[in-house]
C-alpha cells in the first residue's frame, strides 16, 4: 500500500433474537432438520467477455413462496452447463438479495433487468431492521468473493420470517429482488486494480449517472459500473462467457417452534448522522458503502503498515446475536463486532 490507495467496503450482517432461546422447546416430532427444505435457482443470464463489467437488477427472481422462515441463502457464478467460474477469472464483487412489494402483476417490461435502483410508486423496499439510512444497504442477505467458503446458515430454532400477509399492503405481492456485480478479468493489467475498481483502469471520469467523479476519488463503485471495461493486456483475445448467479434458499415453513430473527447491516463508514429531510443526499449522511485506505509512508515496515477503522452504533432493539458474518475486500486483514459486556466474533477473510 505503498504506492497507492486501495478501496475497500467493510460491512457486517447481523441477525439477533428478541425472543430468547430458552422459551422455545422443540418436542422430537418437531425436529427442525427434517423440515428443512432447499431449492436450487439460477439468475437470469449475464454477458461478459474479458474486462468487463455487470451490475444488474433482476425483479421478481425465482424464490420460495409463502409464509416461511429462512435458514440460509448459499450462490456462486457457473457456466451454462452448471460449472463454478474461478473467482480469479471472474470476481463476484457483491450480491444483493432484498424483499420489496409491488402493485401486481408485474410486466414482461419490469422483469427484465435494471442497471439502477428501484425508485417508483409500483414499489415498496421492504429493507431490513436498520440500521443504515433508508434503502441504503437494504438487503436481507448479500455477500461478495468470500461467497463460497462462507456458510450463511441460520441455527435452529431461529428463522428469518417473510411471507407475513399481514405485512403486504393490500393491492401489492411481496417479490424479491437480487443485485449481482461481477468483473471479468480475464487478460486485464492489473487484476487486483480492476477489482479494486481503480478509476484509471477503467478510463471514467463520470459516475453511472453521468455525474463528474469528486476531486481525488482514485476508486471504487462510481468507477466499475454497469458497462465499464477495465484495461486489457495489448493484444489479448478470449471468449465472451453467459454466466449466471446459481443460488441455494434454505427454508422451513413456518410454525410455533421458530424464533424469529431481526437482519441488522452494520457499516464501519456509518457516521452516525442522518437526515432529517433537508440534508438528503449530503455526502456527510449515514452509512457510506466505501472508503479510501490511506497509503502507508515509503520505507514503512509491514507490521506498521496497517489501516484500522472503527464505528461505534447502537442497534434499536435488543436480543441474542445469532449469526454475524463481514464483507471485506482484497486488503482486509479481519473484522472484529464487539458487544457492551463482550467480544463477539473475529470474522477473517
Amino acid at each position: 500500500m505503498h504506492k497507492h490507495s486501495k478501496i475497500c467496503m467493510f460491512l457486517a450482517l447481523i441477525w439477533i433474537a428478541t425472543v430468547y432461546a430458552e422459551s422455545v422447546i422443540v418436542t422430537p416430532t418437531q425436529s427442525n432438520e427434517r423440515k428443512l427444505k432447499s431449492a436450487v435457482f439460477r439468475s437470469p443470464a449475464f454477458v461478459l467477455g474479458p474486462g468487463q463489467v455487470q451490475n444488474k437488477i433482476y425483479l421478481g427472481i425465482d424464490f420460495p413462496k409463502g409464509h416461511i422462515a429462512l435458514k440460509g441463502f448459499d450462490a456462486e457464478v457457473v457456466d451454462e452447463g452448471g460449472n463454478s467460474i474461478p473467482l480469479h477469472e471472474t470476481y463476484l464483487h457483491h450480491w444483493l438479495v432484498e424483499t420489496l412489494y409491488h402493485k401486481m402483476p408485474l410486466t414482461e417490461e419490469q422483469t427484465k433487468a435494471q442497471t439502477r435502483r428501484v425508485h417508483s410508486s409500483n414499489y415498496i423496499i421492504a429493507g431490513n431492521d436498520g440500521i443504515c439510512q433508508d434503502h441504503i444497504l437494504s438487503q436481507i442477505f448479500g455477500l461478495g468473493s468470500e461467497t463460497r467458503h462462507t456458510s450463511t446458515f441460520i441455527p435452529d430454532p431461529y428463522g428469518i420470517v417473510v411471507g407475513d400477509p399481514k405485512q403486504i399492503l393490500e393491492g401489492y405481492v411481496e417479490d424479491w429482488m437480487l443485485n449481482v456485480h461481477a468483473i471479468d478479468t480475464r487478460g486485464v493489467v492489473n487484476s487486483l486494480g480492476c477489482t479494486e475498481c481503480r478509476c484509471n483502469l477503467y478510463n471514467v471520469t463520470k459516475d453511472e449517472y453521468g455525474r463528474p467523479l469528486r476531486q481525488n476519488y482514485i476508486g471504487g463503485l462510481n468507477c466499475c459500473y454497469e458497462g465499464t471495461q477495465c484495461q486489457l493486456k495489448e493484444g489479448f483475445q478470449g471468449e465472451i462467457r453467459t454466466l449466471y448467479l446459481k443460488y441455494t434458499v434454505y427454508w422451513m415453513n413456518l410454525d410455533e417452534s421458530i424464533v424469529p430473527v431481526r437482519t441488522y447491516i452494520l457499516d464501519v463508514t456509518d457516521t452516525g448522522q442522518r437526515s432529517d429531510g433537508s440534508s438528503r443526499g449530503q455526502s456527510h449522511v449515514g452509512c457510506q458503502v466505501e472508503y479510501d485506505v490511506a497509503p502507508c509512508s515509503a520505507g514503512s515496515p509491514p507490521s506498521e503498515c496497517i489501516n484500522t477503522r472503527e464505528a461505534h452504533m447502537a442497534i434499536p432493539q435488543g436480543g441474542d446475536v445469532i449469526y454475524a458474518v463481514a464483507h471485506q475486500h482484497t486488503g482486509g486483514l479481519g473484522s472484529v463486532l464487539y458487544g457492551q459486556m463482550y467480544d463477539c466474533c473475529f470474522l477473517s477473510p
